[in-house]
Order: structure tokens, then sequence, then C-alpha cells
């Protein structure tokens, strides 16, 4: 009963139109007052005690330094060093988006971003070379997913804040799938454009890319000042979001210096803004998971399963369709903060593996970003393409069922995920 209760209540204030972390707050509060004899003051102490947490430090760290480089100039240099290395081939340009997409998705941590910072540059390019504007938008809208899944990841450290997994774990664990779908969305990149017989560009010499290479190389080293310093042990995670938040402010304002210091301050109020908005998510979704909790929602559920014989094929199987329609109405962050409490117990009494199971939530949301009518990645194609998101949306779908292709194998091959940071000690 306590179940359809508080569902049915967040439900409710979330089809009104209200905000996700605002009906989580308002379900929470309605529940306690209304259905519930839990002592305010216990609330007060999980509330506290939820996100005074050292790991949420990781995720304002990352979202300044990602809208450090996104304004430094660092996204044109990997464009650059892409281009040369990919442009010759059928479809060059298309390829050397989803090349620059993956190099900037290792910098940068967010998907919106990428999309924001390869796209303004590439989409136009691929319009005057003579590329049709839907394959563009596919491309981008799509390969900017990898903003979130190819580590550091502000979604992965949402996972493991909600679960209790380790942040270094599961980066490790990215490496391998984001690789792995950036060639999937590679190969579909090539093959749309042999199809289409979309042109190529000229040849560079060697001596053009390893210039391209050597100018973007203070960008690239970002990767193994996180992910290096992580593996060593020399960092945490959250020490090495503050250390690459420092590495990429030094390198756009004295190394490339196309940020000039008078916009340093535009730049850490935007970091702000963004921070506080994704901090305040997460201080209602502890508060509804405490209630969950409190009521033994996610233990019960897990039992129900257990005894109904569905296993761990089906699970996963339902677990995918139910990610995949909240995709479609909400973003990341939110799905993830509400739905971690309730599937990650039901995970684990089934045997499925920790790190296993939040890469493949990372994938649908992934997916999720390019599917309506809420795709953030859709919005912002949209907004760069001055395309309608109806139109955007009939563009994504050869890379949409690529991506469906990808998580059908993330999810029953879990190998591809586990075996580096298990090869790396870190399981």
């Amino acid at each position: 009963m306590s179940a359809a209760i508080i569902f049915f209540l967040l439900a409710t204030l979330m089809l009104t139109g209200m905000p996700v972390s605002i009906s989580l707050g308002l379900t929470v509060l309605i529940f306690l007052f209304g259905f519930t004899e839990v002592p305010l003051e216990a609330v007060a102490l999980k509330l506290f005690t939820g996100i005074e947490k050292f790991e949420i430090m990781a995720i304002p760290f990352f979202i300044l330094a990602g809208n450090f480089l996104t304004h430094g100039g660092v996204a044109r240099r990997m464009i650059n060093f892409a281009t040369a290395m990919v442009a010759h081939l059928r479809g060059g340009l298309g390829l050397s988006s989803v090349f620059a997409c993956a190099l900037f998705a290792a910098v940068s941590g967010s998907s919106p971003a990428t999309v924001v910072a390869i796209g303004s540059i590439m989409l136009p390019a691929m319009v005057k070379a003579g590329y049709p504007k839907r394959f563009g938008v596919g491309v981008i809208a799509s390969s900017g997913g990898l903003g979130i899944l190819i580590p550091p990841s502000i979604v992965m450290v949402m996972y493991a804040v909600s679960t209790n997994t380790s942040i270094g774990a599961l980066f490790m664990a990215g490496v391998i799938p984001g690789l792995l779908l950036a060639l999937f969305l590679g190969v579909t990149t090539w093959y749309r454009a042999m199809r289409g017989n979309y042109p190529r560009e000229q040849a560079h010499s060697w001596g053009e890319r390893w210039q391209t290479f050597r100018k973007s190389v203070w960008g690239l080293l970002l990767i193994i000042v996180v992910m290096g310093g992580i593996y060593s042990g020399l960092f945490t995670p959250t020490e090495a979001a503050a250390m690459s938040a420092v590495y990429a402010f030094v390198i756009a304002v004295f190394v490339y210096k196309d940020l000039k210091f008078s916009d340093v301050p535009r730049v850490l109020l935007n970091s702000a803004n963004m921070s506080a908005m994704l901090l305040y998510i997460i201080t209602n979704a502890m508060l509804f998971s405490f209630i969950l909790t409190n009521e033994q929602i996610p233990q019960d559920i897990a039992q129900w399963l257990l005894t109904s014989g569905l296993g761990m094929i089906g699970f996963l199987i339902v677990v995918n369709i139910l990610l995949l329609l909240m995709g479609n109405f909400m973003e990341p962050s939110s799905i993830i903060l509400i739905t971690a409490p309730i599937l990650f117990p039901i995970a684990m009494s089934l045997g499925i593996d920790p790190i296993h199971f939040g890469i493949m939530i990372v994938v649908n949301m992934e997916i999720g970003m390019i599917t309506p009518p809420v795709g953030l990645n859709l919005y912002v194609a949209s907004g760069i393409s001055k395309m309608g998101l109806t139109e955007c949306t009939i563009a994504v779908w050869p890379w949409l069922l690529t991506m469906l292709v990808f998580l059908m194998l993330i999810t029953y091959v879990p190998e591809i995920s586990i075996w580096l940071p298990r090869t790396l000690g870190m399981m």
C-alpha cells in the first residue's frame, strides 16, 4: 500500500509539469506528514548524512573542468586532430565527428556539452562540404552520448553515490564499452556515407597529423591526469576531479590562451548554477530513497521478483525496458537517483555484478539522450542545426538502432564491462 501511495504521488506531481527534483521533495513531505509516523529528526539526519559524502564533490569539479574546456578552444583542436586522422575516408567529416566526440567525452564528462562543443563546429562544416544536414545531426546527437559513457562521467558519479559503488572501478569499466560504442557508431556512419556516396576530404600527410596532435596534446593529457591518477592510487576520483578543474583552467587560460581572465567569472557562475541544480536533485533523491527503504519497498519488490521466478535474464530485460521508457521523459541524473535505490538491491540479490549493472544503466541513459520528447541531445542538436525536433528524431534512427544492439551486447556479455577493472585489481 505504501508503494502505491508513494508512486502515485510522484507520478501525479510530475504529470503537472513540476520539475523532477521538486516532485521528489514534495512526495517525501506529503508522505511524511500524511501516511507515516517517521520522526522529522530522522529525516533531517538522513538529509545531512546523505549529501555529506566526499564523492559528491567530484560532480561540481568535473562540471567546472568541462566548462573550462568547452570555452577554452580544446574542442576545436581535438576536431582538427580527428579530421587529420580519418577525414580521407568516405564520410570522413562524419567519422571525424565520432572520433572528436569520443576524445572530448574523455575530458568533459557531459553529453550535452560534447554535442555543443563538437556540433557547433562540425555540423556547419559538414553542411558546407555537401553532407545532408540530417546525416550531420544524426552523427553529432548520437556520438555526443559518449560523454556519459567514456570516463570521467558525471552520470557514473551519480550511480556510484546512489549505490555506494566504487567510482574508480566504474570509470575503468567504462573505457572498453565507450571505445566499442564509438567503433559501432563509426561503422554505422561509414555505412550510411557509403550508401549515400557522401564526400571524402583530401588525405593529410603524417607531418600534418603530427602537428594537429601536438596542438591538441594538452587537452588529451587530461585523460592521463584523471585515469592515470585514479589507477595509480595517486588521487581518489574526487581529488582527480579537482585536479582536472585546475588543469583545465591552466591550459585554457595560460597555455591555449583562448579564455581570458575576464571570462573566468562567467564560467564559474555557469558551473555553480549547474552544480546547484544537480546537488538539489541529489538532496531530494536521498530523501526519496530514505522513505523507500524505511517502508521496505525495495526489499518487498526484490522478494516478489525472486519468488516469481523471473530470474536474472528476465530482470535485465524488464530493467532495460523500464529505463528506455523513462529515458523518453526524464533526464539521466533523475532516472538514476530514483531507480537505483529500488533496482540495485534486486540486482545484487540476483547475483548481478554492481559495476556491470552500472554500465548497463549508463548505456540506457545514453539512448534516452536521443529519444523524444525529452532527449537532451536532440534539443541541443535541434538548436545548433535549426531543425525541428521531429526531423532530428528521424535523423538519429540508424544510430539509435546501433545503440540498441550495443545495449543488448553490454547487458548479456558482462565481461565487456568488468574485464578491465578486474584485471587492474579494482574489483
